[in-house]
């Protein structure tokens, strides 16, 4: 079965939302991407509106399983924190509205699954959404790209030797993990312990 991942990467200014479907064999396929703008001048109210109607058209069109969107972590801006944390919650219950899961992974935990590297910057992570999804160009801006690697990792979460949490399995074939998933199950259990 095809699973259809929806990843958000929440902002006020600027929502990343991009659609996959990944097959059993974790061959990804960008389904659409796009990124919902607002302006500062308008008040908070209209911004989490123009968010919120946006997703519910994006989950009404495409229809995804789940959704997979980046967690919140604290940085020194708090008013960005905070913006993002707002637009979050929007896309959250839009899902929620529908039954549709919602999955959260730290920026660390993505760029692990993808990359290799909890620590990769932004450009790597678009170079290899592009290959992973065998796209002719990079997925711009950046937040479309981010929201499909959100999407990616969501979607390869479960397999490759990993348990229905994210840990690495233990045991005779825990020796089998790539080195993208040994980095991705370490981002993972530093981003559990810092919770």
């Amino acid at each position: 079965m095809t699973l259809r991942v929806l990843g958000v990467d929440p902002g006020l200014t600027r929502c990343g939302i991009g659609v996959v479907d990944v097959e059993k064999n974790r061959r990804a396929t960008m389904v659409a991407f796009g990124v919902v703008g607002t302006s500062p001048e308008e008040s908070l109210d209209q911004r989490l509106l123009v968010i919120a109607t946006s997703i519910d058209e994006w989950l009404d069109k495409y229809e995804p399983h789940v959704l997979a969107v980046e967690r919140v972590f604290s940085q020194l801006n708090v008013s960005t924190v905070m913006g993002v944390a707002q637009a979050s919650g929007v896309v959250i219950a839009a899902a929620a509205r529908r039954g549709i899961p919602v999955a959260l992974h730290t920026p660390s935990e993505v760029k692990a699954a993808v990359t290799g590297s909890g620590t990769s910057n932004k450009d790597a992570v678009t170079k290899l959404v592009t290959k992973i999804l065998r796209l002719d160009a990079p997925p711009r801006p950046a937040d479309a790209a981010d929201a499909l690697a959100l999407a990616i990792t969501h979607a390869w979460r479960s397999g490759g030797g990993t348990s229905s949490q994210g840990a690495a399995t233990t045991g005779p074939g825990s020796q089998a993990l790539t080195p993208a998933q040994r980095a991705w199950a370490e981002a993972e259990a530093k981003a559990r312990r810092t919770r």
